[in-house]
């Protein structure tokens, strides 16, 4: 049995989602802290060529996105569920909406020019400028484009109404009645708010808001310990990956197993993972790479939200 390893970085939003799922999954997990700019090679060793944060490695399986990582964590502890029976697909909907369109709008108002100010008020300017130049490359490509900071700021009360609505009328103190991934993906976002006293009060203005963040930061990020990043190749290296899984090849556009493909984000970080396709399913892609460090690994994507094309 392996261990279950992340790869992030603290200030990630991306991977604070991922903490919180482990911590309300009670799981104990390894911590490989990566660089938050490129290069990452120890990442990309196992990746071949994905870089954006988090990703979960267990053994010679990575798990590529946050979306993926909730549904294996799923897989590992069944208990508590992060989607409810009856609710998975208003869950699962919920949080692609969330993971789109309310973080795009968290950015834009983190990434703000007082809020940057303070966020990086600390650090060397090549270093802050390096950040930047950083991000321009991750979000360039893909089809996600920068909203403007006064559009985020105009939609942001119509959002934070929403939800205070919904928190208000809901049976239980979470947005669904009981906890989900619904809960966790609105969470990061505001966490990312929360970060600084420049875009905190966007969320402390909302007191059930604030009250509900409270509530599902709370959860906490389960048990960690620290690996170095060479120790996880190592574990990558001597580890088999899992055998697939038992449901049926099911591919619409007549890939087959067994063909040279690349797989890419289609939003931001488009960066393409080249591979054998191994597996298309209803949710998961699974590409078969060989690293000359990590060996032989089993890359997994979720269906929604990536590319797939032949080499």
């Amino acid at each position: 049995m392996h261990e279950l390893i992340l790869h992030h970085y603290p200030t990630s939003p991306f991977a604070e989602k991922a903490r919180l799922l482990l911590g309300f999954k009670q799981l104990s997990w390894r911590s490989v802290t990566i660089p938050p700019v490129m290069p990452k090679s120890d990442l990309v060793a196992l990746t071949g060529g994905y870089r954006k944060t988090p990703v979960l490695q267990i053994g010679a399986d990575i798990y590529c996105d946050s979306a993926l990582i909730a549904r294996r964590l799923e897989a590992e502890k069944a208990m508590p569920a992060l989607f409810p029976e009856g609710q998975a697909f208003s869950v699962a909907s919920f949080a692609q909406w969330v993971d789109s369109v309310v973080f795009q709008h968290a950015v834009s108002l983190v990434f703000q020019p007082e809020s940057i100010g303070v966020r990086f008020g600390k650090l060397p300017p090549e270093v802050v400028k390096a950040f930047v130049a950083d991000r321009a490359a991750l979000f360039s490509g893909g089809t996600t484009s920068k909203l403007p900071a006064e559009v985020a700021q105009h939609n942001w009360p119509c959002l934070m109404a929403r939800l205070e609505q919904q928190l208000a009328h809901e049976e239980g103190d979470f947005l669904f009645g009981e906890p989900s991934l619904a809960d966790f993906s609105l969470a990061h976002c505001l966490w990312f708010l929360k970060a600084t006293p420049v875009t905190a009060p966007l969320v402390d203005a909302y007191p059930a808001v604030a009250a509900w963040l409270g509530r599902v930061l709370g959860f906490g990020h389960g048990s960690a310990s620290e690996l170095a990043a060479a120790e996880a190749i190592a574990i990558a290296r001597a580890a088999t990956p899992a055998a697939l899984p038992e449901e049926a090849f099911a591919e619409p556009n007549g890939f087959q197993a067994g063909q040279r493909v690349a797989i890419a984000a289609t939003d931001y970080g488009v960066d393409p993972v080249e591979g054998e396709l191994l597996f298309a399913g209803r949710e998961e892609l699974i590409l078969r790479r060989e690293d000359p460090r990590a060996g032989v690994l089993h890359v997994h994507f979720p269906r929604l939200g990536f590319s797939m094309r032949a080499l």
